[in-house]
This record gives structure tokens, C-alpha cells and sequence, in this order.
């Protein structure tokens, strides 16, 4: 089995509903998202993936969806005053928890057809989320 890995900065603010602690108020975090791909095979060229294919699909996609974005839940009582105003902001199904921004981006990669097998989401320099996909 191969694996490359490829991570991606990026800032971003949100959020947490249904939280007692700091986190309730609004935040922002240099995240680190760490992507790891698998697969049993490389291509003619010995790659599993090119790492710019990494970059021209997966971090494309965080740069131009997440980085420097509010992620919010599509329940929270600022969206639509930050949207009124025109600021950028990433409506989410979910709590935007790291867990749970670790599996957006596990999904995204998904979706755009890479092998992904993990994404491990820093938040802080000592506080990480990883979703592996599976059940």
C-alpha cells in the first residue's frame, strides 16, 4: 500500500452551539489540515497522486471555501446578519467542530475523485480532529 500526504494552512472563524466554554463566542484558528491518500497501486508515472493534484483540486477548494471564512451551523443566530453584511461565511449542516471540519474536508477530497483515507485537522499547535471516513 502507498500513502502520500500532502497539508494545507489555512485561517479560518467560527463557532460553537450547544457549547458552554470559550468556544461559544465567535474565533478564529490557523488550522492545519494534514490529508493522507492510499492506494495499492501507482500510476505509469510511479506516483499515487500528484501532489499538484492535491493542490489544484483539495486546497483550491479550502482556499477558496474556508480560508479566511466564518464557518458557522446553518441554526446560528449570526448568519444572517454576518450574510446581510456581506462578510464570507461557510454554512455548515453541523457543528463546526474540528471533528467535524476534518470530515467536511475528508468528504470534499471524496468528492473530487483522490483516494483519501484521512484528514487530521490542528486547530491549535497542541489540539487536533482526525476523521478517517468508514462507518
Amino acid at each position: 500500500m502507498f500513502r502520500v500526504t500532502r497539508q494545507i494552512e489555512f485561517c479560518y472563524g467560527h463557532r460553537l452551539l450547544n457549547y458552554a466554554g470559550k468556544c461559544r463566542h465567535l474565533h478564529g484558528h490557523n488550522g492545519l489540515a494534514v490529508v493522507t491518500l492510499e492506494g495499492p497501486e501507482l500510476d505509469d508515472r510511479g506516483m499515487l497522486v500528484d501532489f499538484g493534484e492535491i493542490k489544484k483540486t483539495l486546497q483550491r477548494w479550502i482556499d477558496d471555501e474556508l480560508d479566511h471564512n466564518m464557518i458557522l451551523h446553518r441554526d446560528d443566530p449570526l448568519l444572517p446578519i454576518l450574510q446581510e453584511r456581506g462578510e464570507r461565511v461557510f454554512v455548515t449542516e453541523t457543528n463546526p467542530t474540528a471533528e467535524n471540519i476534518a470530515r467536511l474536508i475528508f468528504e470534499q477530497g471524496k468528492s473530487a475523485g483522490l483516494p483519501i483515507v484521512e484528514v487530521v485537522l490542528w486547530e491549535t499547535p497542541n489540539c487536533f480532529a482526525t476523521y478517517t471516513g468508514g462507518l
